[in-house]
This record gives C-alpha cells, sequence and structure tokens, in this order.
C-alpha cells in the first residue's frame, strides 16, 4: 500500500502483489469455526447405540461476527485474518487479509459438498456478492466426510480425505483433524479440520519447502473495523469550501455500507455543515461495477424533491457524495440515480450511465 496525492490529498492505493504460494493458501484455507472447544471425535461416533454421521456443517459451521487470526510460517503471506462479512442462506462470504491483499471469498455448503464459488481480489470495501454466479467452482469438502473420499478439481488435480483422526497442533491447542490432501504436480497441501471449528490449520509442502497457516486466536461477537472519509462542505460568500474527516465504522456480519452513509449522509459533519440528503431520502443501494471503474448509489426520490438547494448548495451535496464514495472504493467516478433513473434537477441533467468525478482540490481536514 502507499499514498499518492490527488490535489493535495492522500489517496490509498494497494500495489503490493502477493506470491503464488500465498494465493494458494488463501484459496485452499478459506477459514471458519464457532469459537467452541471442539470434542475431537472421529466422523463417525456410537451414541446410545446409534452410528452419528458427521455434515459439512458439523465441520464447518456457519457463524456470523467471527474474527479469525493465523500464524504464518514459511513465507510473508502465509499469515491471515479471517471475518465473515455476509451468511445468506447456503451460502457465506469471507474476508481474508493476508497482508498482501484483501480477498472477498464466498463459500457454499449444498448437496454435501462446500464450494469456494468466488474469490475476488483488492476487496478492501464491504460489498455482498454472495448472489453473483460462481466463476471457480472449487470443491474443498465432500462428504462423506470418511477416508477414501476423493474427487477432482476443474483442472484435473486430486482432492480427497486422507484421515479421519490425525493428531495436529496449532498455536490454540492440540486437535484430532479431518486431513483433506490436494495434489498438485509440484507440491501438496493438507487441510485439517476439526469438529465445530472448522479449518484450523494448513502445510502447503513444495520441493524442500514448507508452509504453513495455523489457528492462533478468535474473536467472538467480533466487528470488521474500517476507517473512511466523510466529505462535507461550507458556504463562504463566493463558493463551497470542501471539507473531510476520517471516521471509525465498525460492521457486524450481515451490515450493509449504505446503512452506514446512510445515516452520516442525514447529518451536519461539523459546524457550519448541513446534512447532505433530508431524513426521508433512502440509500436504495451502492454498488460497484469494476468493469466501468465506476461505483453507483441510487436514491430515493426525497433526494431530488427535499433538496432544496440552489446550485452552488446543489454542487456541493453532490460533490461531497461522490468524493466520500469514491474515495471509499478507491475509484474516480460515481454514478448518482433517483429511483433508478439518472440524477436530475432544475440545474444538473446527467445522462444514463454518465458519472461525476471526484474532485479532491483544496478540501480541508476538520475534527
Amino acid at each position: 500500500m502507499y499514498n499518492e496525492s490527488i490535489g493535495g490529498v492522500n489517496v490509498k492505493r494497494y500495489t503490493k502483489p502477493y506470491l503464488v504460494f500465498a494465493a494458494i493458501l488463501i484459496v485452499l484455507t478459506a477459514v471458519l469455526y464457532t469459537g467452541c472447544k471442539s470434542k475431537n471425535v472421529n466422523t463417525t461416533t456410537n451414541i446410545d447405540n446409534e452410528t452419528k454421521k458427521y455434515t459439512i456443517s458439523d465441520y464447518y459451521p456457519f457463524t456470523a461476527n467471527m474474527k479469525m487470526v493465523y500464524e504464518g510460517k514459511g513465507n510473508e503471506y502465509a499469515s491471515k485474518t479471517v471475518y465473515v462479512d455476509y451468511i445468506k442462506g447456503d451460502k457465506m462470504q469471507l474476508r481474508t487479509d493476508n497482508g498482501g491483499t484483501t480477498l472477498a471469498q464466498v463459500l457454499q455448503n449444498k448437496n454435501g459438498e462446500l464450494i469456494l464459488l468466488n474469490s475476488e481480489a483488492e476487496s478492501y470495501y464491504k460489498e455482498d456478492i454472495t448472489s453473483l454466479e460462481g466463476k471457480k467452482n472449487e470443491v474443498l469438502l465432500k462428504e462423506p466426510l470418511a477416508k477414501g473420499t476423493s474427487w477432482k478439481l476443474s483442472d484435473g488435480t486430486k482432492r480427497s480425505i486422507t484421515g479421519t483422526d490425525v493428531d495436529i497442533t496449532t498455536p490454540l491447542g492440540s486437535y484430532k483433524a479431518l486431513e483433506v490432501t490436494t495434489e498438485y504436480s509440484d507440491s501438496k497441501v493438507k487441510d485439517y479440520y476439526v469438529l465445530n471449528m472448522g479449518l484450523v490449520k494448513t502445510v502447503l509442502v513444495s520441493g524442500g519447502t514448507e508452509v504453513t497457516t495455523s489457528l492462533k486466536q478468535y474473536i467472538k461477537d467480533s466487528s470488521l473495523v474500517q476507517t473512511a472519509r466523510l466529505y462535507n462542505f461550507k458556504v463562504t460568500t463566493t463558493d463551497i469550501q470542501v471539507v473531510y474527516k476520517g471516521i471509525t465504522i465498525n460492521l457486524k456480519t450481515n451490515d450493509e455500507i449504505k446503512d452506514v452513509f446512510q445515516k452520516y449522509f442525514r447529518e451536519s459533519l461539523v459546524g457550519g455543515t448541513s446534512a447532505l440528503m433530508s431524513k426521508n431520502t433512502k440509500i436504495n443501494k451502492i454498488y460497484k461495477n469494476a468493469n466501468e471503474g465506476k461505483v453507483y448509489i441510487d436514491f430515493s426520490k426525497e433526494f431530488e424533491t427535499e433538496m432544496n438547494a440552489g446550485t452552488t448548495k446543489e454542487s456541493g451535496i453532490l460533490r461531497s457524495i461522490t468524493n466520500t464514495l469514491g474515495n471509499y472504493y478507491n475509484m474516480n467516478k460515481v454514478v448518482i440515480t433517483i429511483d433508478g433513473e439518472p440524477y436530475s434537477s432544475g440545474h444538473i441533467v446527467m445522462d444514463k450511465g454518465e458519472a461525476f468525478n471526484t474532485d479532491y482540490s483544496n478540501v480541508v481536514e476538520v475534527k
């Protein structure tokens, strides 16, 4: 990560590459666990003379508001922190930060398979992508959870369950684990899943090199903590003075970033500023289109009908919203619509898809 000056303002840029080992580890070690101590039993056990067969849900529970920290050895990107952004039915979206990039990963537990549907790099903002069509469709786990169960990945790589009661140790503790082995042409990866906890350890061996990622700590009832810049303006005798303030955002699983911006847009930022929209105005949706390089925000009709602003104030509102979203999503173009239609007022008329450009020139930080 480095800071680039745009109009006198430092803007975050992320260019740090991550190594092949790190990419393999992140894809294969999407993690989740409940934070409860495991009973450390096999995939089947006899209870009151009945044999219980464990499922993927037992070994990979979907649990909200969990933060997991992993210790890495053998590669600078083997350590990572994982947070649960969304749980939607049989899908879960993870945020995986290994210091080189942040990935949004969507997993699905369906028909006896745990599938990695999608994995998007450089996802530093929070956006729900659980509804997107799967592009990776990589099977991480497959029932029955018994030694010998095997399957092929799309490239022909073999993945199989090679043990059901394997002794493993992590910084957090020692466990009996389900061992899943992936055999690549020049390397081998072993993933270890523990009952009621999820994936606790991954070992990658390539030639004479070994890279491990092991569970170190978990934090229950945790939030995703982010920083954002909120922009607003003060009307001067001749024009407007654009200002910004850094804030801390706490997001629980399934919290939407649009609700955060809606709250702050309805309030003045500091003395001398006004709310960017009325109390009745709602943000219908916010989303990013990476292919277009644009962020889209759609307001309810009250954004226009209750604005009550002249040309100068209207330009300040639009610039403040554009800068706020552009900074958060790290994009320079923001499309503003009203109930799905291009923004239009008595002073400004936009065409379909036409964007406002961020402008960070001559802005002033306020406390």
